[in-house]
């Protein structure tokens, strides 16, 4: 049987963009275009930088350029949900190329194409700018989840009835948390909402039961019946260089009190530290490579990391590399730190400048743990044991972001349970052997914020209601007496005997209203 030319499905103008691009489809690509074009719903999962997020995005591309361009109002068809802010920006970034490369193509052949207009919402756009995009919704749009949940309860809403396509990037990073079970719920939501059923597409790095993160991608139509999920299983395991450092002789005598001053009584000696050693050795690290990544686990260590790090270069306490020309410019700090709390233009002057050459290393939380483009990383840097395998892989994948790059990390435990812990981590990441993930089953507080929320813009019956939810995978065995216990409440009616007879406050009050879901007529209110 003659291989499957991945590309078949795309029109002639992007067709000559990729080929005149890049020399051949990437696995992820490969195996996920042929289905993403047939309109299932995919999965794809593998390695960081190994071309994903292309995968995802052409194919859909492509209809927006050849397709007839719909009415002002039905603008929108492909939604991008991403985690992170951050990275929703890394991707409007990325598509910029395919967008000038089509138009050049288009008119190398003579061709009239629709040239598809983007446009992103997160909690960093203004407000003009939101107004803007309703009056004038965008051909893709790119925002997170929470902004989705916004938009769903809200007049911003009716831009999203023509929406035929919702990426889903990163997905493992959500599905077992309870914004995973919000997320699903949205998605439902988006689906009662469209003009015509929605194409799910979920990328994720490699994870394990796929079956699981497909079921809750997938959701279902209707009770005990899950839409059928194609799975695009890349996950091979990407050639790793990872080093446990350990800058001390012997961490057992991490804690200790230090010898005495002078037989000076009242002077208590200090517990000695690791973090001293740590510095130093840190810094070569980040002097022997042109770009260095240094996660740590909390914003207080990396501002404090960063601060440190500056002052021993500046100081002259290590000097390594300074030969060759590879320092900071006289004047410029060497390190930053980069976290959430951040404002949007220091995220984006932080990660330019490293992408630039302009800063050696950047000291972040899981602020760039997922998949931003961060350009050429040539290491990166763990500060304490990762303490899981998929985010010690998901970190360390920052280095090497590109087809074929291994990816090279050092992780420097703080102290001797640290140190057992990221050898445990790193010979599972070599190994391959990731932890299993599973999502959540009915958190009840999401269920009641999605019900106030769904009930606030529009009427539902409660058979109605209810369905949408059990279509979610979360809720599929959402049961009558959890969900009138929860419409109970929101109602200012006691769930529980043991809370007594009193009147409840409600949580909004149109859930007195007629908005509020009502069982039929001669039904009894679930209990």
């Amino acid at each position: 049987m003659a291989p499957v030319d991945p590309l078949a499905g795309l029109s002639p103008v992007v067709r000559e963009w990729f080929t005149t691009t890049f020399a051949e489809a990437t696995p992820p690509q490969a195996g996920g275009w042929p289905a993403i074009s047939r309109g299932e719903h995919v999965l794809i999962t593998a390695p960081t930088g190994s071309g994903k997020t292309l995968a995802a995005f052409l194919a859909g591309r492509d209809r927006l350029v050849t397709d007839e361009v719909p009415e002002k109002d039905r603008r929108c068809r492909i939604l991008y949900l991403s985690p992170l802010r951050a990275l929703a920006v890394a991707v409007e970034k990325t598509l910029r190329a395919p967008r000038r490369g089509s138009a050049r193509a288009a008119e190398r052949r003579g061709v009239d194409v629709h040239e598809p207009t983007g446009g992103m919402r997160t909690g960093d756009t203004d407000q003009r700018e939101r107004q803007r995009m309703v009056r004038n919704p965008p051909d893709l749009l790119i925002t997170t989840p929470e902004s989705l949940f916004l938009m769903l309860t809200s007049n911003a809403r009716e831009t999203l009835r023509s929406v035929d396509t919702v990426i889903i990037d990163e997905i493992h990073a959500v599905a077992a948390t309870k914004r995973g079970a919000h997320l699903a719920v949205s998605l439902e939501r988006l689906a009662e909402l469209t003009d015509r059923p929605v194409q799910r597409i979920g990328l994720s790095a490699t994870q394990r039961p796929l079956s699981e993160i497909a079921r809750f991608l997938g959701g279902s139509e209707a009770p005990g019946e899950p839409r059928p999920v194609t799975i695009v299983d890349e996950g091979s395991r990407k050639q790793l260089e990872v080093e446990v450092v350990v800058p001390v002789e012997d961490m057992a005598s991490l804690g200790e009190r230090e010898e005495e001053r002078g037989g000076d009584p009242t002077f208590e000696p200090p517990r000695s530290s690791i973090w001293p050693a740590i510095h130093p050795r840190l810094l070569e690290l980040i002097l022997e490579h042109r770009t260095t990544l240094v996660f740590c686990n909390s914003r207080r260590l990396a501002e404090r990391l960063a601060t440190r790090l500056n002052e021993l270069h500046v100081g002259g306490e290590n000097r390594a590399g300074e030969q060759d020309g590879r320092s900071a410019p006289d004047g410029e700090e060497l390190v930053k730190a980069h976290h959430g709390s951040l404002s949007r233009e220091q995220r984006l002057g932080l990660e330019d400048d490293l992408k630039a050459g302009r800063l050696r290393a950047l000291v972040a939380t899981s602020s760039l743990e997922l998949g931003i483009d961060m350009g050429a990383v040539d290491l990166v840097v763990q500060v304490e044991s990762p303490g899981a395998v998929s985010r010690g892989l998901q970190r360390i994948g920052r280095a090497g972001h590109q087809v074929g790059v291994p990816s090279k990390g050092s992780i420097f435990p703080k102290h001797r349970g640290d140190l057992l812990e990221a050898a445990v981590v790193v010979r599972r990441m070599l190994d391959g052997e990731i932890e299993h993930m599973h999502y959540l089953r009915n958190p009840l507080d999401v269920l009641a914020q999605q019900i106030v929320a769904m009930c606030a813009v529009e009427e539902w019956d409660l058979d109605e209601l209810l369905g949408v939810l059990r279509r979610s995978a979360p809720y599929a065995e959402l049961s009558e007496e959890v969900a009138g216990s929860v419409l109970a409440l929101l109602a200012g009616r006691c769930p529980s005997e043991e809370l007594g007879a009193r009147r409840l406050r409600p949580r909004d009050r149109r859930a007195r209203s007629s908005r509020c879901p009502r069982p039929a007529p001669g039904r009894p209110w679930p209990r």
